[in-house]
């Protein structure tokens, strides 16, 4: 056990000193960071929310605003389908409370009712067991012609989770793209969404990032109606502008086009008036519908909405068949560049309403720090205090293990680009506290094996030797308490667990190789012939 070929000594001493390599940015200030030449390593630690100020925020699925609007495009849908010919003659098809409810004039056609609206009950997927599925709507037909379709409570539960996981995904690439280093989405319950951002100076922007559903829609300007008869008038909506005081627009429900037939959208001006503009490219076939209608439409104003508000309706004044465009509405710079990351990012699938917020400054996460850095300096002094009078010499050994130890977690965590928050420094601390349990187990079976008659240099061999499997069994269980940690737990729990778990790691590296080469190392060099513990 006490002997090393000189490739395993270079590759452990190349292994802690490229730990103090990468770490070593982490004692310095960003700006000093980024002056060192391009070849040294410059990557820092990424600090958490509680460490360095942000933005808190949890958001709630508004379920009544997006069954509203579900249902309302259900009966576009429906309505649809009932035109197929042969057409089937209805009355009274309209939103009725968590449904959508018409009559059926003929009730020989009743078969072929069910069978075009079977097309429409949408299947959310196989079950846990991989059974079928749950529908999304129920489809009730009654014996006198009236037919109800609405949301049973096991697909709207189904449809909320879904809702949740695509948020999660848009919202994490709106953030990604206002430069926040590591933000944290993850789903609290069933329909909540929690957004941590760490180091964002201007919550207010986040919010109106995060909290815009930005579902973009195309809709032809219906000029021939007054906008206050147009509520009369099926298959038109009344729509107000963005505009100080708001415009009334009477718009045809369905949409010509949507965000998701976009494919880029970029902040850049005018090139007539000097104005912040959003430049969109549409995709191949949205190009062509865009290029079909405009054809159809011109000299005819189109609308360009957003989240149900009217920003731009420009007129038509040629056939626009290039597949890209703008759109200006008296925007700032800032307000431009915020539209076209909604537009890159993709529209939330439902609106999210904010039931907690917080802004956490950068004062209290440098109070975090100093008192975890006073922490972690009290817990290393009296460990080390501890080891040297107990174990003399080999206490020193343990004792530089042990900052090697920490100095490989923090380089490990720079590495991965993991978020280190309190939890993390706590579990860096508990580390310490721990890391010197092995060169215990380590030492006393010296000790024992010493007093039993052994040599020194023997006693020091079989003392690592033996107390191999323990170390193990103890370090193995911990890593897998740490890892069922990190995969059940959340937020706090997990950056604890994360550490944690590195620590075990590196603690597990130094027992049994930096620790195991300076004792060898020393056995070489003093021959002992008794040990003193």
């Amino acid at each position: 056990m006490l002997h090393f070929t000189r490739w395993k000594m270079i590759a452990i001493l190349a292994v802690v000193l490229a730990g103090f390599v990468i770490a070593l940015p982490n004692l310095f200030s960003k700006e000093t960071v980024d002056s060192w030449p391009s070849w040294v390593p410059k990557r820092q630690l990424v600090l958490g929310l509680d460490l360095q100020g942000g933005a808190y925020l949890l958001y709630e699925v508004d379920k009544q605003d997006y069954v509203q609007k579900r249902l309302r495009s259900l009966v576009g849908d429906i309505r649809k389908a009932m035109l197929e010919e042969p057409r089937i003659g209805y009355s009274g098809l309209g939103v009725q409370g968590q449904g959508v409810q018409f009559r059926v004039r003929d009730l020989s056609q009743l078969p072929e009712v069910k069978k075009r609206l079977d097309l429409l009950l949408n299947p959310l997927g196989t079950s846990a067991l991989g059974g079928p599925g749950v529908n999304e709507f129920d489809l009730e037909i009654g014996s006198d012609g009236v037919v109800k379709m609405g949301y049973t409570q096991a697909g709207l539960d189904q449809r909320v989770r879904q809702i949740v996981d695509q948020s999660i995904e848009v919202i994490g690439r709106r953030i990604d793209q206002l430069g926040t280093v590591e933000p944290s989405i993850q789903r609290q319950g069933s329909d909540r969404i929690l957004v941590e951002a760490p180091g964002l100076g201007d919550p207010e922007r986040l919010k109106a990032l995060v909290g815009q559903t930005a579902q973009l829609t195309f809709h032809l300007v219906d000029t021939g109606v007054a906008p206050d008869a147009a509520t009369r008038k099926p298959g038109t909506l009344v729509l107000d502008s963005t505009d100080t005081p708001p415009v009334p627009y009477v718009v045809e429900e369905l949409p010509l086009l949507t965000g998701e037939d976009l494919t880029d959208a970029q902040a850049t001006f005018d090139s007539r008036t000097n104005e912040p503009v959003v430049s969109f490219r549409l995709s191949s076939a949205g190009a062509r519908v865009f290029g079909e209608v405009t054809q159809k439409n011109v000299n005819r104003p189109f609308a360009i909405v957003l989240d149900d508000h009217v920003i731009s309706a420009p007129v038509i004044r040629e056939p626009i068949l290039g597949g890209s465009g703008q759109i200006s509405g008296n925007f700032s710079i800032q307000s431009a560049n915020d539209l076209a990351i909604l537009l890159r990012a993709g529209s939330l699938p439902a609106k999210l309403t904010i039931v907690e917020e917080r802004s956490i400054g950068p004062g209290l996460g440098a109070d975090s720090i100093r008192a975890g850095k006073i922490a972690a300096v009290i817990g290393t002094i009296a460990v080390c205090a501890f080891m040297v009078m107990t174990y003399g010499f080999l206490g020193w050994l343990a004792n530089i293990a042990v900052i090697v130890n920490v100095v490989l977690i923090f380089a490990v965590v720079t590495l991965l680009g993991a978020t280190l928050s309190l939890p993390g420094i706590a579990g860096v601390i508990i580390t310490v506290g721990t890391a010197v349990d092995s060169n215990v187990l380590i030492y006393e079976r010296i000790r024992e094996e010493f007093r039993a008659g052994r040599s020194a240099i023997a006693s020091i061999d079989a003392g690592f030797h033996k107390a191999l499997g323990t170390i193990l069994d103890a370090n193995v269980t911990t890593l897998i308490a740490a890892l069922v940690l990190f995969y059940l737990g959340s937020g706090p729990i997990r950056g604890f667990a994360v550490t944690h778990a590195i620590g075990v790691a590196t603690t597990m590296f130094t027992a049994f190789t930096f620790t195991r080469l300076m004792v060898a190392m020393w056995v070489r060099w003093r021959r002992p012939t008794k040990i003193t513990l």
